[in-house]
């Protein structure tokens, strides 16, 4: 079966978002919104460096795009610093009875955890519409849900259940927005927005409290825990040029806590570099990046995830496997109830596509 698809966003995750839903046999691309005036009026297969004609393309006009009526929005733009816009626009595009697979609004990644001004009125939309949202990554997401739940199929006795982002940023070409929010490049007296209170709890808090649900442990408390490491060398990287003395290297953790201690924890170490900040934890040896999870138990277990992208890139690799868990998951999402789901809601949806 076809699915008729309008990819919505054009950025890092559009752009190999895009090239998927081109290329992919059981998706026809019907309909690309761009915000950028300068993109509005290409062909899809431009924006998305494909040497091809798709005769799509691209627009801001919301209205014609909902009037093609597809199957479902594939919608990837960086909506949790503007939620105002971001939850009004998904909420016209589910009240019109159109499904939704999404790597933004990561607060949604568990329905529950999101703060009810960003979740009420997408319920609302999806009831009216009679339509269904799905939210979810590789992490936020993938990490925090396939991984442990694989992994605890095998452990006895769990203490503790750890899951680790581990991964050299350098590559990542996003200065603007994640420069900004990990305050890399910048000095100490800078405050990144990721380290204020409730930032991280937001983000990424749904991944620990979706699992102890799933588990069910009730949890006393979330804890955040934010750190910075402060280089002592200039150095140049293809994200940014970094100063001396000013932030390399971002640690953060999320401790959910029942019984007095840590039982599910998130932990992201996100470098610019792999030889910065040596004593926090690093991927194996030779690796740029990893995600793994470990559980700590009788037996303990450990499973760890290496992505690398068309490109030989560990980072472009990442951002390709985000926007793939919500494409795969298209068919299962179109036969979804109603209403705004998370990943156990789901059934095992694994790639079809095979070259």
């Amino acid at each position: 079966m076809s699915y008729r698809v309008v990819q919505w966003g054009t950025g890092n995750v559009g752009f190999h978002s895009l090239r998927h839903i081109i290329q992919h046999p059981d998706l026809e691309l019907v309909g690309v919104h761009a915000h950028n005036p300068k993109k509005q009026g290409q062909d899809a297969a431009i924006l998305c460096d494909l040497e091809l004609e798709t005769g799509v393309t691209a627009t801001g006009d919301v209205e014609s795009l909902i009037a093609l009526k597809p199957d479902v929005v594939s919608y990837t733009i960086k909506g949790e610093t503007r939620p105002h816009e971001t939850v009004p626009e998904l909420a016209q595009i589910l009240s019109a009875g159109i499904d939704v697979v999404s790597t933004a609004m990561i607060f949604l990644v568990h329905p529950a955890h999101a703060d009810a001004s960003v979740r009420e009125p997408l319920e609302e939309a999806c009831r009216a519409g009679g339509s269904t949202l799905y939210v979810n990554g590789i992490d936020p997401g993938f990490s925090g849900d396939v991984l442990p739940t694989t992994a605890l199929q095998l452990a006895d006795q769990v203490e503790e259940v750890r899951v680790q982002e581990l991964v050299d940023y350098s590559t990542y070409e996003d200065p603007e927005f994640t420069g900004v929010m990990f305050g890399f490049g910048r000095p100490e007296s800078y405050s990144p927005p990721l380290g204020f209170p409730g930032v991280l709890r937001a983000g990424w808090g749904g991944m620990v409290t979706l699992l102890a649900r799933e588990l069910g442990i009730e949890l006393d408390e979330v804890e955040e825990r934010f750190d910075r490491f402060f280089t002592e060398k200039a150095y140049d990287t293809p994200m940014m040029h970094v100063e001396k003395g000013t932030c390399a290297a971002v640690r953060f953790q999320l401790l959910g806590y029942a019984k007095g201690r840590p039982v599910i924890v998130t932990e992201h170490v996100n470098r610019l570099g792999h030889e910065t900040a040596p004593d926090w934890p690093s991927p194996p040896v030779g690796r740029p990046g990893v995600h793994r999870c470990v559980v700590r138990g009788n037996p303990s277990v450990e499973i760890e995830c290496f992505v690398t992208g068309g490109d030989g890139d560990h980072n472009s690799g990442g951002v390709q496997a985000t926007a793939m868990r919500v494409l795969n998951a298209i068919p299962a999402v179109c036969d979804h109830a109603p209403g705004i789901i998370d990943s156990f809601d789901l059934p095992y949806t694994p790639s079809r596509n095979f070259a």
